[in-house]
């Protein structure tokens, strides 16, 4: 029989939360994090808007060697992961460490630190040719992404697997998948696993300028993200982390953690069509979904909330609905779905743990998160987008969804077991 795996524990940093406390109730309260980018002049760029977080690092306990050798992103997901660990109540020091591992998500890693260190190798792009004198001690982590999950693996002792899962913008959900295969295989017992991404730099964002993908609506940042509204002209971009620990339901049940969910299901396929473009029937997306549900031994009448990809882009919510349409049939009509990217933006590879965190939330307090700026509903997004308000209900079942750049379309079944908090 295949092991169960169970989250224990977890840990957020999102726009306009410094914690899970805060990051729910913002969501749970409508309110929107997104505002005009301020880590840089915006006003060259196409989408001058993001949700960025008000992160500081000292306040957080980092050392300044360890600010001085970590990306902004592994800074994120080491605060997370020390919020996962405490909140799961696990003593590290007392686990076989060969049966501890970590599976961190990210779609463009210490992208933030390559584009400080080109800015001063460079003289700010006045030189083609730069001279190795300038160049950071620190340069190869910041170019090698797994430096990060062994800088996470180095601070709780995991000697077992550890993994850099980078997926694009599923990247959050299939480093939880991995985790729990890790775990059913019987190769750890325990996974540090989630996301973390810190894209707000002006290279990504002239990259998404490029595409046309994000927004522009410049003179209204706190309403800018409008998945599924008629007006939506593009995502918002963001940053975040949020960790997780993953174990088994017997070794949680042995030392009486309290438990927030069981991973139940996931799936994962691509598309093999478009590096950016998705088949409007949502085929792909339809098809992780009705593995997910499959391994999970769950239906679609199961679902008591579908926490939507919702990016805001008019082709991914028309994705999106057709594939719920297609994997839950009439029963997408009658579950609540909602965006919470149009509270914190998207935030590429973090932004699927982030939303697994929400997932979670939303189990223990009863409560569906809204999707913000929903005033309009665009008439071929005809589903139950929980528009504007949260809205009180039971939720037993959860189904996230996924979509990344490279025709990744990913999900995740929650459910909650027996003893869960």
């Amino acid at each position: 029989m295949s092991r169960r795996v169970v989250i224990t524990g977890m840990g957020v940093r999102a726009p306009g939360a410094s914690g899970t406390e805060e990051f729910w109730d913002l969501l749970s309260a409508g309110r929107t994090a997104t505002r005009r980018i301020s880590f840089f002049d915006p006003s060259p760029y196409r989408s001058q808007v993001a949700g960025e977080c008000d992160f500081d690092p000292v306040a957080e306990g980092l050392s300044a060697r360890e600010i001085r050798r970590m990306d902004r992103s592994a800074q994120f997901a080491a605060v997370c992961a020390g919020d996962a660990i405490a909140d799961s109540g696990l003593e590290v020091e007392r686990l076989d460490p060969y049966r501890v591992g970590v599976s961190l998500g990210s779609a463009v890693a210490a992208s933030t630190s390559l584009d400080v260190e080109y800015q001063v190798l460079s003289d700010a792009g006045r030189h083609w040719a730069v001279s190795p004198e300038y160049l950071s001690p620190h340069m190869f982590d910041y170019l090698t992404p797994g430096i990060m999950p062994a800088e996470l693996a180095w601070r709780i002792g995991a000697e077992g697997p550890v993994t850099m899962v980078s997926n694009g913008c599923t990247s959050g959900l299939d480093a939880i998948g991995n985790a729990v295969q890790v775990i059913r295989e019987g190769t750890a017992d325990i996974m540090l696993a989630g996301a973390t991404d810190t894209p707000i730099t002006p290279i990504v964002v002239a990259c998404f300028d490029a595409i046309k993908a994000t927004t522009t609506y410049n003179d209204d940042p706190a309403h800018a993200s409008r998945p599924f509204d008629a007006s939506r002209n593009g995502f918002v971009l963001a940053e975040g982390s949020a960790m997780f620990v993953l174990e088994t339901l017997e070794h949680a049940l042995d030392r009486g953690a309290p438990i927030y969910a069981e991973v139940s299901g996931y799936a994962t396929r691509g598309n093999a069509y478009h590096m950016t473009g998705l088949k409007k029937d949502g085929r792909e997306m339809a098809e992780a979904i009705g593995a997910a549900l499959a391994e999970a031994g769950r239906n679609a009448e199961d679902l008591d909330y579908v926490n939507a990809h919702g990016s805001g882009t008019k082709q991914n919510d028309w994705h999106e609905t057709a594939a719920l349409k297609r994997s839950l049939g009439h029963h997408a009509y009658d579950t609540p779905v909602s965006s919470i990217k149009s509270m914190v933006g998207h935030s590429l590879g973090a932004i699927g743990s982030i939303e697994l965190a929400a997932c979670l939330l939303a189990m223990k307090n009863g409560v569906v998160p809204p999707t913000a700026n929903l005033h309009e509903a665009d008439p071929q997004c005809d589903l139950d987008y929980v528009p504007v308000t949260a809205r009180e209900k039971r939720v037993d079942t959860v189904l996230s969804v996924g979509s990344g750049f490279g025709g990744f379309q990913s999900a995740v079944v929650l459910n909650r077991p027996g003893g869960t908090r």
